[in-house]
Formats: structure tokens, C-alpha cells, sequence
């Protein structure tokens, strides 16, 4: 790579301001420089025009946003699905906040178009012990796996899911309510019997009648359906 390196782009980009708003965003991370995301993507986008490969195989994981590059990286480049693939194995364990988990889901367009080989990939990170291995999970279900053909199989995948961590029921109760935007009567026969857990399921409860794409008369209904709630956050 000719010019200055990538941590000196970052470097000479970083914002103090920025990053003491970012990091109130992702309270768990502790290295991130401060470098917005427009920025980002316009060296991810450059980046992936480029000779990608080598650039990944150099790419330091030492702060967010070196992290953050890669995600924008092996979803902006050109490749086989089955490569791609690989990258993604390679890149999960990296997760370790719900920014990078969630850009990451988000810029991988190319499930839409190869649905069983991606939905075959993810389920077994629904079963890992960790927090954010099962958050990629939920959220590539949520991205590019509610409709039609598959929501029933998703809500099912939801409710297996076991974990305590935070950032795994937010997500669940993000995937929950946008089942029940998409395919409100299904999800509602959903909700009346399924086995979440109480906070998860009185958060997506909370996020449904928070959508503007749900009516007054759904709103009402879904209020009714809140349980009693037996556990909070942990801090």
C-alpha cells in the first residue's frame, strides 16, 4: 500500500469529541479511536477496490476501527460466496461489541441471493457460548432471513435461543419485532405460546409497539400480552 499506512489515515481522521460520544455508545470497548463512520467506509470502499486480499491478511485488530474496516471490507469486495464465507469465519471471533456485530450483518448483501448456504453457516453460532458469536447469529436472521420462506423457521431458531448476555436478548427482541412488522399474524400466534424469557420477551414486546409500522389497534393487543417481569439488566 503506497501513501501513509492505514493507522496513520485513522490517526490523522480520529476526533476527540467523536470518540468520547462513540464510546458512550459502546460502553464495553475501551479502543476506539474516534473516526466516523462516513470516514470509514470511504477507506473500506477504497480499500475493497483494490487488492482487498492482501490488505485483510495485514489488517491490525488493535482498535474499533481497524476492526471495523475489515467488517466493511469483506462485505463491500468482490468474491465467491464461498469465500466470503471463509472471511466471515475468520472475522467473527473478532466481535466483541454489538457496532462491529451489527455493521457486519448489515453489509453482507450477498446472503439475500445465497440464503441456504449462509442460513446452513449461522445456525450453529446460535448455539455458541458466546455473547457475540450468537448476536451475528440473530442479527444475520433479522437482516436477511425474515420473509416469507423462512420467518416461521426463524422465529423458531429465536426461541432455542439460551444465553444471558444482553446484547444477545436485545437482539433477539430486535429480530422479534421485526417478524411481527413484516408477518404480524404469524408472529402474534408466536408470541401467545413461545418460550422466551420474560425480559426478552417484554422487550419485544416494548419494540413492536415502538414501531411506527404497527397500528394503534396491534399496539393495544400487544400491550395486553406484557408478563410480569422477573429479571432486569445486570450493570
Amino acid at each position: 500500500m503506497n501513501g501513509p499506512s492505514v493507522r496513520e489515515q485513522l490517526e490523522a481522521l480520529a476526533e476527540p469529541g467523536y470518540q468520547k460520544f462513540a464510546s458512550s455508545l459502546i460502553p464495553n470497548i475501551d479502543n476506539l479511536m474516534g473516526v466516523r463512520l462516513p470516514a470509514l467506509r470511504r477507506i473500506a470502499l477504497a480499500a475493497a477496490r483494490g487488492d482487498w486480499r492482501t490488505w485483510l491478511e495485514a489488517a491490525e485488530n488493535d482498535f474499533f476501527e481497524e476492526i471495523m474496516l475489515q467488517a466493511m471490507i469483506i462485505g463491500y469486495a468482490d468474491m465467491e460466496p464461498e469465500e466470503r464465507l471463509r472471511y466471515m469465519a475468520d472475522f467473527v471471533p473478532k466481535i466483541d461489541n454489538w457496532s462491529v456485530c451489527d455493521r457486519f450483518c448489515l453489509g453482507l448483501k450477498f446472503a439475500r441471493l445465497n440464503q441456504a448456504a449462509v442460513w446452513a453457516f449461522i445456525r450453529p453460532y446460535l448455539k455458541s457460548g458466546r455473547e457475540y458469536d450468537i448476536r451475528f447469529g440473530v442479527v444475520m436472521l433479522l437482516e436477511h432471513f425474515i420473509d416469507d420462506i423462512y420467518v416461521d423457521d426463524v422465529l423458531q431458531l429465536l426461541d432455542g435461543v439460551s444465553h444471558e448476555g444482553y446484547y444477545v436478548k436485545m437482539a433477539v427482541a430486535w429480530a422479534v419485532s421485526m417478524c411481527y412488522v413484516k408477518f404480524p399474524e404469524r408472529t402474534e400466534a408466536y408470541l401467545a405460546g413461545c418460550g422466551l424469557d420474560d425480559f426478552t420477551f417484554n422487550k419485544s414486546l416494548q419494540k413492536i409497539v415502538e414501531s411506527y409500522r404497527v397500528d394503534a389497534d396491534a399496539k393495544r393487543r400487544i400491550r395486553g400480552m406484557k408478563r410480569s417481569a422477573r429479571g432486569r439488566r445486570q450493570t
